[in-house]
């Protein structure tokens, strides 16, 4: 049976809102709150008013109508390209999206819950940039505490040090919401162990650069906020530390979550690639 998402990937794309760069990967990381089709145009819809979105990466995307919808409003509102694994077993995936560039599909070696972690080369013009996007897996309920989660996270940080063998001489961009908080995160949270703070860090052992706090060593910001009111940097952006001279942007963009489309805030990334 053809899977829906690549059945919607056939439909003429409408022409973009905005015209993609063809000199610095701009992209935009989103997290989709398990949206229903309504909300899920809504969020395409806002999705290509932003200039800078050429690059998109949506994670918490469902595999039943909503996630449908919303790789079928993505094309409609014009972007051309989308990647959208079937989500096989835990109903959750990852999808990438990019208004010009052509997107070649790359196995980014995550041998856990891979349509968690799709990855593709874009094509900027005539340069090249690797993208990798992430959804790593909530706590889980109590009978399977963590289960998912540590999989997960056991399997990307197995496959980060092969990230520059998949793309090699070219910027890599790893985004997406890892449930995780930074070491010195602020304010703390009690509730996350060795293990989590240790999965963050296997990025930067793994040659990849926090590009907010590359940019912004000491800001406080978050992405999510719980029942309490108190904020976590749960969504990150990485590039490949040899490319971090290169960021030109890192912020995070509340105006989604303020508006209802969903629980997080948005991030954006504007990183100038080389020839």
């Amino acid at each position: 049976m053809t899977d829906h998402a690549t059945q919607l990937s056939l439909l003429t794309p409408a022409k973009p809102r905005h015209t993609a760069s063809t000199t610095h990967a701009r992209v935009l990381l989103f997290n989709t709150q398990h949206a229903s089709p309504a909300r899920a145009y809504r969020q395409a819809e806002w999705i290509s008013q932003q200039e800078t979105a050429d690059l998109v990466v949506l994670t918490e995307v469902s595999a039943g109508p909503g996630g449908a919808a919303l790789v079928e409003a993505l094309r409609h509102c014009g972007y051309a390209h989308v990647i959208a694994p079937a989500a096989t077993g835990d109903g959750y995936r990852s999808v990438l999206a990019a208004r010009t560039a052509p997107l070649e599909p790359v196995d980014a070696g995550v041998s856990f819950l891979p349509h968690r972690a799709p990855a593709a080369i874009a094509t900027i013009g005539d340069r090249k940039v690797g993208v990798v996007g992430l959804y790593v897996p909530s706590r889980g309920p109590k009978e399977r505490r963590n289960e998912d989660k540590r999989g997960f996270q056991e399997a990307v940080t197995a496959a980060l040090p092969g990230i520059a063998t998949a793309f090699p001489d070219m910027p890599v961009v790893v985004a997406g919401d890892l449930n995780v908080i930074e070491p010195g995160h602020q304010p703390p949270h009690k509730v996350f162990g060795r293990w989590e703070y240790a999965f963050y860090n296997s990025f930067t052992e793994a040659g990849l650069t926090d590009a907010f706090r590359h940019l912004n060593p000491e800001a406080v910001e978050h992405s999510w906020f719980g029942l309490s009111g108190r904020g976590f940097r749960f969504d990150h952006i990485f590039t490949s530390t040899a490319h971090a001279p290169l960021i030109q942007a890192c912020a995070y963009d509340h105006t989604p979550r303020t508006a209802s489309l969903t629980d997080h805030a948005a991030m954006t990334l504007t990183l100038s690639v080389p020839d």
